[in-house]
């Protein structure tokens, strides 16, 4: 197989029977007639609500494959969405009702949490976090901070209790989903371990099929989830220096200082070869750590449409 050096910015297909078309920062969604969604997995990349002037090459393919695997492995957990994967930057699946929350769970003090809680916060979305941690220590037991789903791109920290009490489900949806969150985060940190990475906090998407709770979306992916090295972990711990980590968290901070976080007037950073190629270089290496396989690329030529021969191809069989 050659490697690609083309990337996939935006696609603008009109496939057989499509009835809609939503972009996201990532995905192209194309739905197909009231029961089938196609998600093509662009290489666009996104931080802070913005998406980055450039693409990551093979991103989407890396994204696209880490998700079927894994929602393939946690099948016996909870169903999914998803029916095939027709193409490496595809995935064909069920079209289902969306949960408008993302179930994150967190293990460790990181990110989001470590910000909220080295500006003097002990609480987030109605959990305690206790005193005395330091960034990237593991709490006692994994938290889950839900955030809302909003349509203009912001999400937002809510407490289990404020989910029910908006009726934006019932206590008993709750309560499954939260069992759902942590057993699909405890299959993940155990398979993470087994190959040398700790999975530090991630997200998942629920919806309904049927009546039937359903996962959605991406899992366990580098822009759904953090990833720290596990030879590494307790030495540069103990030191209070930064984890070595393979997530998109590399992207932000690498914006962070530039001066940007997404805030009004702050300006985008122009981003340079090198930055592209390790940043593509990470999500290779958690590509082969997490799946112990060779990510599927494509022939030289003409991606966009491989894409939408393949899509076509899949297409015609679910009619078959």
């Amino acid at each position: 197989m050659t490697t690609i050096t083309q990337t996939i910015n935006e696609t603008n297909y009109t496939f057989p029977n499509q009835t809609g078309f939503y972009r996201g920062k990532v995905r192209d969604v194309y739905e197909i007639g009231d029961k089938h969604l196609v998600m093509v997995a662009s290489d666009r990349i996104s931080a802070f609500d913005h998406i980055l002037p450039r693409e990551i090459p093979n991103k989407g393919a890396v994204l696209n494959q880490v998700a079927g695997f894994f929602l393939n492995m946690c099948s016996d957990i909870v169903p999914s969405w998803l029916l095939e994967t027709p193409d490496p930057n595809v995935a064909l699946g069920i079209k289902c009702n969306p949960i408008r929350i993302e179930m994150v769970i967190r293990g460790y003090l990181s990110g989001h949490s470590w910000r909220v809680y080295n500006g003097g916060g002990r609480e987030i979305c109605g959990e305690t976090m206790p005193d005395g941690l330091k960034e990237n220590d593991a709490f006692p037991v994994p938290l889950i901070t839900p955030a809302t789903k909003a349509d203009d791109g912001h999400d937002e920290d809510i407490s289990a209790l404020d989910i029910v009490k908006r009726n934006i489900v019932t206590q008993e949806v709750y309560d499954q989903l939260e069992s759902y969150t942590k057993q699909l985060f405890k299959r993940g940190s155990d398979y993470a371990k087994e190959n040398g990475l700790i999975l530090v906090d991630t997200k998942y998407e629920f919806g309904y099929l049927n009546g039937e709770i359903v996962l959605m979306d991406e899992i366990h992916t580098p822009d759904s989830s953090r990833y720290f090295y596990l030879d590494s972990y307790n030495d540069l711990q103990s030191k209070g220096e930064k984890q070595r980590q393979l997530s998109k968290e590399f992207i932000r901070e690498w914006l962070m200082e530039n001066d940007f976080q997404g805030l009004d007037g702050q300006q985008m950073p122009k981003m340079d070869d090198e930055i592209v190629q390790r940043v593509s270089d990470r999500y290779m290496e958690l590509f082969s750590k997490l799946t112990r396989k060779e990510l599927i690329k494509r022939p030289a030529g003409d991606v966009y449409q491989q894409i939408e021969t393949n899509v076509v191809n899949a297409l015609a069989k679910l009619k078959a």
